[in-house]
């Protein structure tokens, strides 16, 4: 197939380079020219904009940051809908409000482009295994159309539901993820403040009833504070959007958001 990526930072490359492996035909675009030259190297074709990028494809990936970015670089006389032709798919990685897929399903519709929310669990060296857990909110058929694409980055592919179904339920797992990580770092405090070595105790723990994904992802980046540093704005940045997914359907974060606030206020 051929297949673009929008978004080739630190988890959209590693996507990239796994389908580059499969022997796909793979393009991109990039905003910043070292970017573009680093990725080029990878046997993948540098596009100078979304909307040219996206006329060459079977399948557009976006892996971009945000809800925003989203509508850029998708939208508009210069985004890719605008450029995919009929029978494409546009996969949209990226975390966002629930709503955007549907959004931009209906632009697509009208040039016969189908739209898969497909937002996904996991970090760079997780794409680079073939593990990343996607979350699929769309029609089955054309997740069946693109699985040969997303099955060299991803395992599991879960297909939880229709267009932003996707989205609701990775939201669900970042505000619990963020609670987690937050109940960590006290952990930690307590550790230090019993006199007790914190990466000892975590270390210990981890083979004990309290280990958890949150606590191996601690100790991974050597502590709750190197984590925030490396993660901190994206578990923000999602605690904050299922905060307003759950206040627009006349419900709450709860206990979730007592602890993630801890995480959210420090990136």
């Amino acid at each position: 197939m051929k297949v673009g990526f929008v978004g080739v930072g630190s988890v959209g490359r590693p996507m990239l380079e796994q389908v580059v492996r499969a022997g796909h035909e793979v393009s991109f675009h990039a905003r910043r020219p070292e970017v573009a030259r680093e990725v080029g190297a990878l046997e993948a074709t540098s596009v100078a904009s979304p909307a040219e990028l996206g006329a060459t494809l079977d399948v557009a990936v976006v892996c971009v940051f945000a809800d925003a970015q989203v509508h850029e670089v998708c939208g508009g006389d210069n985004g890719l809908l605008a450029g995919l032709p009929p029978g494409s798919t546009l996969v949209v990685h990226t975390t966002c409000r629930p709503e955007t897929p549907s959004e931009l399903a209906r632009i697509g519709q009208a040039r016969g482009v189908a739209v898969l929310d497909a937002a996904f669990s996991g970090g760079p060296a997780d794409a680079a295994a073939g593990r990343i857990t996607l979350l699929v909110g769309g029609e089955a058929g054309v997740l069946e159309r693109v699985r040969p694409v997303l099955a060299t980055y991803a395992s599991p592919i879960l297909h939880v539901g229709g267009l932003g179904d996707g989205q609701r339920v990775k939201l669900v797992n970042n505000a619990l993820f963020g609670a987690q990580v937050a109940l960590v770092a006290e952990a930690e405090r307590l550790a230090g403040d019993l006199r007790i070595d914190p990466a000892h105790a975590l270390e210990a723990i981890s083979h004990c009833s309290g280990a958890s994904y949150a606590l191996g992802t601690v100790r991974a980046a050597g502590s709750s504070a190197g984590l925030q540093a490396a993660a901190g704005r994206y578990i923000a940045k999602d605690v904050a959007t299922a905060k307003q997914l759950a206040a627009a359907a006349g419900t709450h974060l709860g206990l979730l958001a007592t602890a993630a606030d801890t995480v959210a206020a420090d990136a």
